[in-house]
């Protein structure tokens, strides 16, 4: 990866089941992988149906975006695979139970399977300033009001 680019990388989710990162960061735009709803202390899938599988991967989510210095609050895009639509309500309640207006722009698509035989995965991408350039940001503000 450039210098531009770092891996982000947590315990508190699912270590990845392939070749690629949890997510990358590039400047203040944060790539989170698709996760699905796997329990990070034993790589199981999570069982009982749509909502505790679709619960644990926001729960995944939120540790990444957190590992990454964000949280739901910076998503700005979330794609969701459901393997069967009918559990799109399902999927808003719990959107509404985890999101707050304004919410992220979001597309959902049905899928003929997904791995594990996981029921939902979900990827992201936030948007998360550099605390250091933040901090500096306020700084010149700061003294340009002196």
């Amino acid at each position: 990866m450039s210098r531009r680019s770092e891996s982000i990388r947590t315990r508190a989710a699912p270590a990845a089941i392939g070749p690629y990162s949890q997510a990358v960061r590039s400047g203040d735009l944060l790539f989170c992988s698709g996760q699905i709803g796997l329990d990070p202390t034993d790589g199981t899938l999570v069982a009982g149906g749509l909502e505790p599988q679709a619960l644990r991967v926001l729960d995944n989510l939120q540790a990444v975006l957190s590992a990454a210095g964000g949280s739901f609050e910076d998503i700005v895009k979330l794609t969701v695979y459901l393997t069967d639509l009918s559990g799109f309500p399902v999927l808003n309640a719990l959107m509404e139970q985890r999101l707050t207006a304004p919410y992220p722009a979001r597309a959902t698509v049905e899928v003929s399977a997904l791995p594990l035989g996981a029921l939902v995965e979900i990827d992201l991408i936030a948007r998360i300033p550099d605390a250091d350039a933040v901090a500096g940001n306020q700084e010149r503000e700061g003294e340009a009001d002196a």
